[in-house]
């Protein structure tokens, strides 16, 4: 081995310019010849030795062994000790702070050269072992943090799922004893129950396996180019029936915006919850406003507007955690990954989203995503 940089730790001048001459001579580099446990710590920190040759006793507050424990612990850095004489109390405060190895004064150089050389390799086949051992660890969160993600997701399912299946078998039983009896109009409404409730869990479905997809980095991000104001007026007819009578939902657009390089999938993640939270979140009704803008810059601006329950201040920083959801919300059903399945959708694009909110005034929300055409 040669190169590797050592600090020399010395009080003695004359010793110190002996050593740094031999370490020279053996091809190592001599970053700094230091005489005090201070400029020691001060010079580990700067210069970043491979390696530490630290005199034991050292005046000052200091001394070699103070230094050496917190250039090892901060830095990470091995020390090898010099002394010519410790008493047996001194002895064992240094072996406490784990050196790799004693030179005891006066040594033979190949004595340093030999212990240099074992201290180096020890010190690299710690950082491999620490390494490996650090990179085991992250796997291990990771794996723990997966099944921590996916009981989330099968305790949110199991519950989300609870209320739509009660109303299925609660109005297919009912059509079953008396649907003979009833009119029309009374059995077509237990019908669009039913309905609701299977949209409302396929909606549910999907958007536990699209962030589940999204968080294992299954998503790609696939821009092709789009006609944005077809897209969205196809959107908007399928969102209005399944909204009803009791929501409208407008939409305006300007500028040209064919033929723009969008990813299709991901748009409608982005639209279809944005309108979706919308209509939700208005439950008195009203009008929800979906706004497409395409201007001289490469970029397509897609706002939706309601006029709902609005969204408190304090909720904004985690407003599109995965299954975060508003204190406001009371019992309008949910699961808060509408907003997360959102801002990843907007990432993978690179373009931004963005909210301005009044509690009972309604939200809009702005997403802007760069295109190419």
């Amino acid at each position: 081995m040669s190169g590797e940089k050592i600090l020399i730790v010395e009080d003695e001048v004359i010793i110190a310019e002996d050593i740094a001459d031999t370490l020279r001579s053996f091809g190592y580099a001599v970053v700094g010849v230091v005489s005090s446990g201070k400029k020691a710590i001060e010079k580990a920190g700067t210069l970043q030795p491979d390696l530490v040759l630290m005199d034991i006793m050292l005046p000052g507050e200091i001394d070699g062994i103070d230094a050496a424990e917190s250039i090892r612990n901060r830095f990470r850095i091995p020390v090898v000790y010099l002394t010519a004489y410790a008493d047996e109390t001194t002895l064992q405060r240094a072996a406490l702070t784990e050196p790799f190895g004693y030179l005891v004064k006066p040594f033979e150089d190949k004595e340093l050269r030999t212990t240099i050389e074992i201290a180096l390799r020890r010190h690299q086949a710690e950082e491999k072992i620490r390494s490996r051992l650090e990179a085991a660890e992250a796997l291990r969160k990771k794996a723990e943090e997966e099944r921590e993600s996916k009981s989330r997701y099968l305790s949110m399912a199991s519950h989300e799922f609870r209320n739509p299946l009660s109303t299925i078998l609660m109005s297919s039983e009912l059509l079953r004893q008396y649907g003979a009896n009833w009119s029309e109009s009374k059995k077509l409404k237990h019908f669009q129950r039913i309905e609701e409730a299977v949209i409302n869990m396929n909606q549910m479905l999907e958007d536990i396996l699209t962030i589940g997809s999204a968080e294992s980095g299954k998503i790609f991000f696939n821009p092709v180019p789009l006609d944005v104001v077809d897209f969205c007026q196809d959107m908007v007819e399928t969102l209005q029936h399944i909204a009803g009578s009791n929501h409208r939902i407008s939409f305006t657009f300007q500028g040209d915006c064919t033929g723009a390089a969008i990813d299709e999938k991901l748009l409608h993640h982005i639209l279809t919850n944005l309108i979706s939270n919308a209509i939700k979140y208005s439950p008195q009704g009203g009008t929800v406003r979906l706004e497409v803008v395409r201007k001289q810059e490469p970029a397509v601006i897609f706002r939706v507007r309601d006029e709902g329950i609005g969204i408190p201040a304090l909720e904004m920083d985690k407003l599109f955690d995965a299954f975060h959801r508003a204190q406001n919300v009371g019992s309008i059903p949910g699961t808060g990954l509408g907003l997360a399945i959102v801002k990843r959708s907007v990432d993978l694009h690179g373009g931004q989203i963005s909210v301005e909110s009044e509690v009972g005034a309604g939200t809009t929300f702005t997403v802007t995503l760069p295109i190419s055409v």
